[in-house]
């Protein structure tokens, strides 16, 4: 099935709200999602419901079908594996490849996309830790929880980021604090929920903010 640009982008942005498919969306949500207007958001409902790859009830929202869920995670993997491609080979930072790779995710070759994989050697996980859909649309997600939720003495390690923000991302690096870095909690405010952490065998001060959108494993 052909999308386009706009429909592509669409189902992307309703599988990331609906929590990798399992809730519905609703329309306003949607809406702010893709900085736009709600009858923008109610045509392509329409026509992505007529393509089956949605289901909607006035109401209730949107729900991904298992036919848009497979568009959507196709879309996901290319625009992960050139943010991999873009770091590893091309020397971008982290912080600057997400615009670039939300352009380069439309490219439609199949074979260039599997030989781009290859050529990275099959990577599992982009450069933010998120987990890349192989082939086939299948995604592993392994055990991991927003670093807020974890008690004074945690000591573990940061698989992912959620905010693809640059000056979040900037501030990440700056501190260390990157997919694959031991950290461990020194101490945790319980006015506002800050932390002393050390991270890459350095002290650093976090707010709640921050610390809710890096994902940890032990």
């Amino acid at each position: 099935m052909t999308l386009s640009l706009a429909e592509e982008n669409y189902l992307k942005a309703i599988y990331h709200l609906s929590e990798d498919g399992e809730k519905e969306v609703l329309t306003n949500a949607l809406a702010d999602s893709m900085n736009t207007k709600a009858a923008s958001v109610t045509d392509m409902i329409k026509k992505l419901s007529a393509k089956s790859l949605i289901s909607y009830k006035k109401y209730y929202g949107v729900n991904i079908t298992a036919k848009g869920k497979s568009q959507a995670l196709q879309v996901i993997r290319k625009h992960r594996l050139w943010e991999t491609f873009l770091v590893q080979k091309l020397d971008f930072t982290w912080d600057e490849v997400h615009e670039v790779a939300e352009q380069l995710e439309h490219i439609r070759s199949t074979q260039l996309i599997e030989k781009l994989d290859k050529f990275l050697g099959y990577p599992t996980v982009d450069p933010h830790g998120d987990p890349i859909p192989n082939g086939k649309g299948k995604i592993t997600i392994k055990p991991q929880l927003p670093m807020d939720q974890v008690k004074e003495g945690y000591k573990g390690t940061i698989v992912a980021v959620k905010d693809s923000d640059s000056a979040f991302l900037k501030y990440l690096e700056k501190i260390g604090a990157k997919p694959g870095k031991k950290i461990q909690v020194i101490s945790k405010e319980a006015y506002d929920e800050s932390m002393e952490v050390i991270v890459n065998n350095q002290k650093a001060f976090i707010s709640k903010e921050v610390s809710k959108n890096i994902l940890v494993t032990e």
